[in-house]
């Protein structure tokens, strides 16, 4: 038995179509694709179909799971968006939290994940296709625009488990992620999706000296200074350690901790600066201060990041606490609500 919850912050406004399986641009390019390889590749066009229909049929499976915008009598309890986002707001444990989500949000980051693999398969098959190779850039720009969703889930999680951010603004971001839940999209992280891509871009082509920030802010800014909210960022929290620190993390590929004891080697031997491929080789350990330009790359450095975030809050040991992009988004959104 189901029925409308009208909680204190009302979800009447909330689109009630469940997911989207693929968005109509999205469908659009996997009809034209599929059109022509089915001329001289049908066996290949017939692979593509079965995976699209696995997708279809994951959705189908996920939307007879309970809606999270709605009240529901469950096996045991009476489940409520305000009761979830109550839960989220005072769930102060560390360690995993998959087993303390709802069925339908881990289900949904599973079909989340497929989708991307899916696209990037049809971003290679277009590459290596010169019949295909005019939709090999549309099809990498949609996986890392989902890229950025799997992102957005993290980033919301850990902003709603941090206290020092006011209960508002967290119940905000629940609501957020709800929403982001439900439909496996979100409207906000549409939005600085191309400008956290822009970043990544510019990080890829600056050059930063390693031993000194020296310039690079300042490149950052003229790099991607066509976003009006990059520029009032970087204006406004540039200024704050920790917000420094986290992009220093970002640009350099490198931990606080990492930047702090390169630093200090520097100075010691009397060398101000050195290039990338340098850095393992005085750091004394393998890292990756490369900047690819597989999706893959930004994920999964942003989680090294968020890992070594969380260890320093929960230790409360010197450094950034958040990552670039938990401060950058929590900017966002604290923009949207004042307007």
């Amino acid at each position: 038995m189901t029925d409308f919850f009208d909680a204190k912050q009302s979800f009447a406004n909330a689109p009630q179509n469940n997911i989207v399986v693929f968005t109509e641009k999205q469908r659009e390019m996997i009809e034209t694709v599929l059109k022509i390889l089915a001329s001289f590749a049908p066996e290949r066009c017939e692979r593509i179909q079965e995976r699209i229909q696995d997708l279809e049929g994951l959705v189908t499976s996920i939307a007879n799971f309970p809606s999270l915008l709605e009240k529901h009598e469950l096996t045991a309890d009476l489940r409520t968006p305000q009761s979830l986002i109550d839960s989220l707001i005072s769930n102060q444990n560390e360690g995993d939290t998959t087993l303390q989500l709802p069925s339908k949000a881990t289900l949904g980051k599973g079909f989340l994940v497929a989708k991307i693999h899916t696209f990037s398969s049809l971003t290679k098959l277009c590459k290596r296709t010169p019949e295909l190779l005019s939709y090999a850039q549309d099809f990498n720009i949609e996986t890392i625009s989902m890229m950025f969703l799997l992102l957005a889930e993290d980033v919301y999680l850990n902003l709603i488990r941090d206290t020092s951010i006011p209960e508002d603004s967290r119940r905000h971001l629940a609501m957020s992620l709800l929403l982001l839940w439900e439909h496996r999209n979100d409207q906000t992280i549409n939005d600085i999706a191309p400008v956290l891509q822009s970043v990544w871009n510019a990080r890829r082509k600056l050059a930063p000296a390693f031993g000194t920030m020296m310039g690079t802010s300042e490149l950052l800014l003229i790099s991607i200074q066509m976003d009006s909210q990059w520029i009032k960022f970087i204006k406004q929290k540039l200024g704050e350690p920790e917000v420094s620190q986290a992009m220093e993390e970002f640009l350099f590929g490198l931990s606080y901790e990492q930047i702090l004891k390169l630093r200090s080697i520097l100075k010691n031997k009397g060398i101000s600066a050195i290039g990338r491929d340098e850095v393992s080789t005085f750091l004394g350990q393998h890292v990756k201060t490369d900047a690819g330009q597989d999706y893959r790359d930004f994920y999964s450095l942003y989680t090294v990041r968020r890992d070594n975030a969380r260890s320093r809050r929960r230790m409360d040991l010197p450094g950034p606490h958040k990552t670039l992009e938990d401060y950058f988004i929590l900017f966002v959104m604290q923009l949207t609500k004042e307007k």
